[in-house]
């Protein structure tokens, strides 16, 4: 019986290498230490040490423009047998631990502006290089299945994070532990990845030089259809990580005959569940959605974002039942998450040429970048303004899904038209 289970559960997993499970580990391990802090920042810094929501808001956009110029860089470095991929990635868990250390000793608004601008440039490392060096790994026909358990190993690591996170707070009080805790996921990475991942680039006789041949990249139409898309889906989920916290601490509240929103332990248990949902349902519903065209799949993701927006607003105004509503939501934005990115790596995969992988990736994670710009500062800007406009906000977020569905068609017709041709 153990091994008949043990065989169903296996053979929903692909056949991988050995390096690519490290890869898996060191992916848990880093989000480990982020969801220490992922939820809790705009808290911490908004409700404890006093900054107005717009100015977090627009601190985390400043890690954005920053994690830009690490996805620039990280697109060279990767290409290089000066640095390759195995020490751009060092290089960003020593950034990365660095910049969590500065917040977690942060008191100005300006160590919060540096911390953030170093957290970004590090992570801007990180995410290129990391999906890069996994395709360097995997065959195509693996690679939706692969980054879904990917995935699955993220959710593991920020599920893990989110709860200790909000079990030290509500018992402690002291967020400046989380970050500190963050520093500490991102060193552990740093050992991992230094012991045990080995160098995949392949350098050419002529690559002692820094290469990366952005203008052919930018010129594919596809690709910058499919960066529009994915930026909007990115601003989504920004909402869901960055802006809905503080929305449910300030705004949400669990009874309307208080004034009070959730309390950090009740949203850290909100967002613990979304993350166990997500890890449940990422391989099954991956699967399922194989069966339809990559931009299908994320069409679906963007439906179900726009259906969690509305039950975001729902919780802002319902006059009883809110947390029900809070909780349905985070279900609906799992489904939403889960159906996202095999979906999105799988049609970049598809698009790279070998010899551009890493630029085509370093275009993929910007869109990460441009999306944290404009979603945590739009978000955090309407949350200062009133609370008729904070709850309405969502519905506008809701309408917006409309011109991400256009694009995505748009771009099922491109690539239906490029595999033709």
């Amino acid at each position: 019986m153990k091994f008949i289970i043990k065989y169903q559960f296996t053979s929903w997993l692909p056949q991988l290498n050995s390096q690519v499970w490290i890869l898996g580990i060191g992916r848990c391990i880093s989000q480990l230490g982020i969801g220490f802090t992922l939820f809790y920042t705009t808290i911490f810094f908004v409700n404890q040490l006093g900054f107005s929501a717009t100015s977090v808001g627009l601190a985390l956009g400043g890690a954005s423009v920053a994690g830009i110029l690490g996805r620039l860089v990280a697109s060279s470095l990767c290409d290089s047998s000066v640095c390759g991929r195995r020490r751009t990635l060092l290089l960003s868990a020593t950034l990365s631990a660095i910049a969590a250390a500065i917040l977690a000793a942060t008191n100005s608004f300006t160590l919060l502006v540096i911390g953030n601008l170093l957290l970004g440039f590090g992570q801007g490392l990180y995410w290129p290089t990391i999906d890069t060096v996994i395709t360097d790994l995997i065959s195509p026909s693996q690679c939706q299945d692969t980054f879904a358990v990917m995935r699955v190993m993220d959710y593991v690591g920020l599920g893990v994070g989110i709860l200790l996170g909000g079990e030290i707070v509500g018992l402690t009080g002291a967020y400046r532990a989380l970050f500190l805790c963050n520093a500490v996921g991102f060193v552990v990475f740093f050992m991992l990845i230094y012991t045990k991942v080995a160098e995949t680039y392949q350098p050419q006789k002529s690559s002692s030089r820094i290469t990366g041949n952005w203008s052919a990249a930018l010129s594919d139409r596809c690709l910058l259809v499919y960066a529009i898309a994915n930026t909007m889906a990115v601003v989504y989920a920004s909402q869901f990580q960055a802006v809905l916290p503080l929305y449910w601490k300030n705004f949400a509240v669990a009874d309307s005959a208080i004034e009070q929103g959730f309390s950090v332990t009740t949203i850290s248990i909100l967002f613990g569940w979304h993350v166990l949902l997500a890890i449940v349902c990422q391989l099954p519903i991956t699967r399922a959605l194989k069966r339809w065209s990559p931009p299908h799949a994320m069409i679906f993701s963007t439906l179900m974002w726009a259906l969690g927006f509305v039950v975001i607003w729902v919780t802002g105004i319902a006059p009883s039942v809110r947390l029900g509503w809070a909780i349905l939501a985070t279900e609906i934005f799992a489904i939403a998450a889960v159906s996202l990115t095999p979906a999105a790596v799988s049609i970049v995969n598809s698009l790279a040429p070998r010899s551009q992988r890493s630029v085509y990736f370093a275009i993929n994670s910007l869109c990460g970048s441009l999306g944290y710009i404009i979603g945590p500062p739009l978000g955090t800007w309407v949350l200062d303004r009133s609370p008729q406009m904070a709850d309405r906000y969502w519905l506008f977020l809701a309408a917006s899904t409309g011109f991400t569905i256009g694009i995505l068609q748009y771009l099922h017709r491109l690539l239906k038209q490029r595999t033709v041709m």
